[in-house]
Parts: C-alpha cells; structure tokens; sequence
C-alpha cells in the first residue's frame, strides 16, 4: 500500500522543502517510485530544487484545482533533471509561480475534497510507492486534511522560541486529527548547542519522538536551492541523516 507522507511546519524558512526533496530523493535512490506535490500554493518553491524551471511547466497542481487537467498531467518526471541514478522514478506535480495565479487561488479559494481525490489519483495513474506532501506553512483547512490523510507526519522547527510555541499547536491538532505517525525533525540546530541534549529536551516537551536532528550546514546554505543536496554531497554527514530518516520511513 503507497505512503503518504506530509512535511509539515507551524512557520516558514524552516527548510521545510529542502527537507521534502532530499527525503523524496534518498527513497527514490532505493528503486521506488515517488511524487511529490507542492501544496504550498501561496509560496511555491520546491520546483527550484528539482531543477524543473517554470517556463516548462504549461501543466500545474492549480490547473486541476480549478478544473481544467487531470493532476497526472501535472506530474513531471524529474528523475533525470537530478541525474537519478538506479530504478526507481521521481515525479512532481509543482505550483504556479504566475503572480495572476497565486492571487487567483488567494481570492478564491479551492475545493479541499477534491485535492484529496487528485492525491489518490496520482498515487494510483503513476503508481507510486510513496506520496510526500510539501505543506504550506501554518494552519489551514488544506494542513488539516494533509495531516488527516498521510501515513506519517514529519513536523520541522528549529531551535526557535516561536517555532517551540507554533510546534505545540500543531501537535495538538494532529493529536485531535488522529495522525497515524508522528515524527519530530529540528532542523538548523547551530553547531554550538548540544545536540543530543536538544533532541532529548524536545521529546520530553512534547512527549513525541525527534527522528532527526540537523545542524545548521555552510554546504546547504551555499546550495541555495540549486539542487538536492543529498545528490551534490553524497558524503556528507548531513547527506546520511537525510537517508537515516529516510530508512525511518520505509520502516514505517
């Protein structure tokens, strides 16, 4: 049975589609099939890292919402845009970066029950073994349902004191959405701080398991978004905690 897999954060700039993408990737470095969809409609991102450029996307996630193409028509193969090597297959349905579009969808809206069909339908026309959802930031009806409908829940913060407070918020509502997994990721924890510890206090806040702790990277800054980095660094430490959690998934 596909897993879905939702990349969640209460704030935004936590890294959250960095996060998506190296994930998606380490997996589909292990023979399987895997789309990501972009749902983080006022701000989309992930694309960049995927090098799928905007100018050869004439097919977008808000083409289905508003009814106009099937969402599988949406999904590019990217699996050679990042030089993926092996069998598996990675497929992205992204956003619309066109400002008429995203205000388009601000002003108006769209229909949340049918995002939950078009998931089911790529899942099943791409045959796909995972599906990650790259979130949009906050709370919102479109969080709420990608939180009630994935296998696990990866929720990102950083060692930031708002980021703490929107955590909490979070948890209870994926608590009262009945989440079937929930895995606790801190990213850009700076290198001074006492990792273990971090780990250790966050877990006892929230009563949740911390799956992955990762530091604040110069290679991931200097990346900036123009490329997986588990790809460009495939020895770096942070590259294994990327397949570390990645395993974590597959596992289940």
């Amino acid at each position: 049975m596909p897993k879905v897999i939702s990349i969640h954060s209460y704030r935004g700039g936590t890294g959250k589609s960095n996060i998506t993408a190296n994930l998606a990737t380490s997996i589909a470095l292990q023979g399987y099939r895997v789309g990501v969809v972009d749902t983080d409609i006022p701000s989309p991102g992930i694309h960049n890292l995927f090098g799928l450029e905007a100018d050869d996307t004439d097919k977008t996630l808000n083409n289905f919402l508003w009814g106009e193409d099937l969402i599988e028509n949406a999904a590019y193969d990217v699996s050679k845009n990042i030089a993926l090597e092996g069998e598996g297959k990675l497929f992205l349905v992204p956003s619309s970066v066109k400002a008429d579009d995203i205000a388009r969808i601000l002003k108006n809206g769209y229909d949340v029950k049918l995002l939950n069909d078009g998931f089911r339908s790529l899942v099943k026309a791409l045959q796909l073994d995972y599906l990650f959802i790259d979130t949009h930031p906050g709370l919102s009806r479109e969080t709420f349902l990608s939180i009630a409908i994935s296998h696990i829940l990866i929720l990102i913060l950083r060692p930031d004191k708002q980021d703490y407070q929107g955590t909490a918020v979070t948890i209870d509502v994926a608590r009262q959405l009945k989440v079937k997994k929930m895995l606790l990721t801190i990213n850009k924890a700076h290198t001074k701080l006492n990792l273990e510890s971090l780990k250790e206090k966050v877990e006892q806040t929230y009563k949740e398991e911390v799956a992955a702790v990762f530091p604040l990277s110069e290679e991931v800054i200097q990346l900036a978004s123009e490329g997986v980095f588990c790809l460009k660094y495939p020895q770096h430490s942070v590259t294994e905690k990327f397949r570390e959690l990645a395993q974590r998934i597959i596992e289940g």
